[in-house]
């Protein structure tokens, strides 16, 4: 069965809210089976909230109606979706009653305008809200002879979580065939999105019961793999089909099976080998030693770093020769390679991370432009520096800078 989540709300389409709970919802019904195909978001206009309400009830199995339910003359919720149906909306004094009392728990005097949250429509299931004034709505009706089923939601997401997983949910259970939807997620780090794709899409086009997806990012492409079917087991197996002819392509471009970063990937291999890393960092000021961090238990492997943006901080910290940087410029392979070295040394790590480079926007020439990244990794074995040009803004190139960083050090230990 397929699904659609309206979110409500002349606010969230300014750059100031932005809608949270469609997450939370779309696993929620992933869980049971049910796919989300659309998810809208409409402004608090009376019009348009019909309008959405009427196409969705003739699109999808379950409409997810979100916010608008609230007392003012803004929240339009109730109103709109009873005109979509066809309804009428009367107040319950049940509802009336349980307000009353709530505000007088609260030692609140209630306003008479609250009362518009005890509008119910025609033929609809009350929601009782634990957590707000807002009562939700559960109803089920026909879109000629197909069966719909409708939830009317309160916006916040403290109220709209205990209600789905209370008072929706169970009633999804008893009401919808048994479906199973498998995911699968295969990360790759430091390939074109184009490039990727010309791979692994003669191979996914012959698994018309997958779904597959791109998402590219910088430095990583992920590949979304999704099946439903009547069992978990049937559903899995075809992801894992998939899956695994993919992976024979990709080979080791191939980071990650089960959703894992890459920095804590990295720290699986450091891990493994018993190794530790330390890092000197210019362009990337940091970012690299976060992302190293950022994983739990990463004290275990990451001895720390030093941000050496001045040219006095990569002498003072990784022991880099003045005369080198005078001689080939900060941003080179010289450099790169003597941080990488010098921070090794200096803090006895088993691999040392140099990066330095140019991320702009200013700062470029025409021989070493913006985007210009120098990357070295030492260890025992000798030192790498991988030379890279990266396109985008400053921060873009900071995280293409940390990623190849990070596979530098994961191919390292293959």
């Amino acid at each position: 069965m397929n699904a659609e989540i309206i979110a409500i709300g002349s606010e969230l389409l300014t750059p100031y809210r932005q809608d949270t709970n469609s997450l939370f919802l779309t696993e929620k019904l992933n869980e049971l089976g049910v796919e989300v195909v659309f998810k809208t978001v409409v402004g608090d206009d009376p019009g348009r909230l019909t309008c959405a309400a009427r196409v969705a009830i003739a699109r999808v199995d379950i409409v997810i109606f979100m916010g608008g339910l609230g007392p003012t003359e803004d929240d339009l919720t109730r109103a709109c979706v009873a005109h979509a149906l066809g309804r009428e909306v009367y107040k319950d004094p049940e509802v009336i009653t349980a307000l009353y009392k709530r505000f007088a728990e609260l030692r609140r005097t209630m306003p008479a305008i609250n009362e518009r949250q005890a509008e119910v429509i025609e033929g609809g299931v009350i929601l009782p809200n634990a957590h707000g004034t807002a009562p939700g709505q559960w109803i089920e009706t026909q879109h000629g002879a197909e069966k719909r089923y409708l939830m009317l939601l309160p916006g916040p997401p403290h109220e709209i979580k205990p209600m789905f997983e209370q008072q929706c949910l169970p009633r999804l259970r008893e009401q919808l065939p048994e479906e199973h939807i498998a995911t699968r997620t295969l990360k790759v780090a430091m390939m074109p999105e184009s490039e990727c794709d010309a791979r692994v899409a003669p191979i996914y086009t012959h698994y018309p019961e997958v779904q597959t997806t791109i998402l590219a990012g910088a430095g990583e492409i992920q590949l979304h793999l999704r099946a439903r079917a009547e069992s978990l087991e049937v559903a899995q197996a075809r992801v894992d089909d998939l899956a695994g002819a993919l992976e024979d392509q990709l080979q080791d471009a191939v980071f990650s099976r089960a959703g894992e970063s890459l920095e804590q990937i990295v720290g699986y291999y450091l891990q493994m080998r018993e190794a530790n890393i330390a890092v000197a960092e210019s362009c990337t000021g940091g970012l690299l030693a976060q992302r190293i961090s950022s994983v739990s238990g990463s004290s275990r492997y990451f001895l720390g770093g030093a941000i050496v943006y001045d040219n006095d901080m990569k002498t003072l910290f990784a022991n880099v020769p003045p005369l080198m940087i005078a001689q080939y410029g900060a941003v080179s392979r010289e450099v790169a390679a003597a941080l990488a070295e010098g921070i090794k040394d200096e803090t006895g790590a088993t691999v040392g991370i140099g990066i330095t480079g140019i991320a702009g926007p200013t700062g470029g020439t025409a021989e070493k432009p913006v985007g210009l990244v120098f990357h070295a990794l030492a260890d025992a074995n000798g030192t790498e520096v991988v030379e890279r040009r990266f396109p985008g803004d400053r921060e873009r190139i900071r995280r293409f800078a940390s990623q190849q960083a990070l596979d530098m050090v994961r191919r390292r230990f293959l």
